[in-house]
């Protein structure tokens, strides 16, 4: 029997292309002797669709005009299972059941934990990190301070809020100056480069800032780093076991990898247009020293567990190539085109790394449901009142 796997995309973020890219790459290369794949697209109305239309590119060029073969639906459990639902109409009928749920999905309101959280108050199984770790993997300030308390490397760097800009902007770029320029101007919750910018001097820093907080409300300025090597991680795995990637250089066109270099400079080819991170200019392995590869390898799945992620991650890294000093940039807990790319150079088809996802994923469930999740006590049942606790006073299991 086939497992029914849910491939959620989309959602409103900024990043929402960049998830039907990645998620229309995995479908076409998912396992259909094992898989039968369901669409669950997520717009940027908030709404579920579903639908075989949905596995086409081109059914999203229009997609708020011509919604032809498309329905709005639900995830809800019912009797054990759980259904994709039709909600329109006066009664809801179910669609189809769904075994597994694999989210592809980039960016602020999906990526974040949000859509973690909400799979895991449904109760089905999902692959990639669960809240925690998504929402550390998100946030770049957050992750900054967990990971430079663990002593992982990372560049200098100075965060603020927008309304703390607009009321002492001084203070401010007083701070930005004591990093010393060059810096990197970033939407602190952001992915794909979206909002970044390469600051060489200080007449241009506000106008940076400025594009920031159109993003974001929360900023992160960093210390660009000397005799930039921008070198990129898979890792696989969960809290228990991980396993790394060869290591890919990145060559951009700009001074850091950006939005264009990783989506838009491709965007004419053929089949689902751009190819996104997998058609990016790379060189695999990357030119630094076998023990240079063997640190940020061991960094690699030191970064994983620290931030409880699961499924397949790429971490992103920083290098002097002078100084051979290395600092991790951020780690993208749902990466675009599933870091598949980077497994394919040490022998892992893209089949079989959607196949050891989806495996762990559904691992971690059974691993998971054995842990007491709650009591069989029902402490309101001898609640009798609504003055404080003392209607509890008969209700059995409560003592400490």
């Amino acid at each position: 029997m086939k497992v029914k796997l849910g491939v959620m995309f989309g959602g409103e973020t900024v990043e929402h292309e960049v998830s039907i890219i990645s998620a229309l790459q995995a479908i076409q290369n998912l396992n259909k002797d094992k898989y039968d794949v369901i669409p669950i697209y997520i717009g940027k109305n908030k709404v579920l669709y579903t639908g075989d239309s949905l596995l086409e590119i081109d059914a999203y060029k229009s997609f708020e005009d011509n919604r032809k073969g498309v329905k709005e639906v639900s995830l809800c459990k019912k009797e054990g299972k759980y259904y994709l639902q039709n909600t329109t109409g006066l009664i809801r009928k179910d669609i189809t059941d769904v075994d597994v749920v694999l989210p592809i999905v980039h960016g602020n309101n999906v990526e974040d934990g949000t859509l973690a959280g909400f799979l895991d108050t449904i109760g089905i199984p999902y692959v990639g990190p669960h809240v925690l770790g998504a929402a550390l993997g998100q946030d770049k300030v957050v992750m900054k301070q967990v990971m430079g308390s663990s002593g992982i490397p990372i560049v200098d760097y100075i965060w603020f809020f927008d309304n703390e800009y607009l009321d002492d902007k001084n203070k401010v770029l007083k701070n930005v100056k004591s990093l010393g320029y060059p810096v990197v101007v970033k939407p602190a919750t952001l992915g794909s480069s979206v909002g970044i910018t390469f600051v060489k001097s200080e007449k241009d820093i506000e106008k940076a800032i400025d594009d920031a907080i159109s993003y974001d409300n929360k900023i992160v300025i960093e210390k660009a780093v000397d005799n930039l090597v921008e070198v990129n991680a898979s890792v696989l795995g969960n809290y228990e076991n991980q396993k790394v990637s060869p290591l890919e250089e990145v060559m951009g066109l700009d001074e850091i990898l950006s939005y264009s270099d990783k989506y838009l400079s491709n965007a004419k080819t053929k089949g689902t247009g751009s190819k996104g991170m997998a058609s990016t200019s790379r060189i695999i392995p990357a030119r630094i020293s076998k023990e240079l590869t063997k640190k940020i390898q061991d960094t690699s799945k030191e970064v994983f567990r620290l931030l409880n992620l699961s499924g397949v991650c790429r971490i992103d890294y920083l290098i002097d190539k002078k100084t051979e000093k290395y600092y991790v940039n951020e780690p993208n807990t749902i990466p675009g085109s599933l870091s598949f790319y980077l497994w394919r150079e040490s022998g892992v088809e893209y089949k079989d790394l959607l196949d050891e996802m989806i495996s762990i994923a559904i691992k971690e469930y059974k691993n998971k449901s054995k842990k007491t999740m709650s009591f069989e006590s029902n402490i309101l049942a001898g609640f009798s009142g609504s003055k404080g606790t003392k209607g509890l006073k008969g209700a059995k299991g409560t003592k400490n």
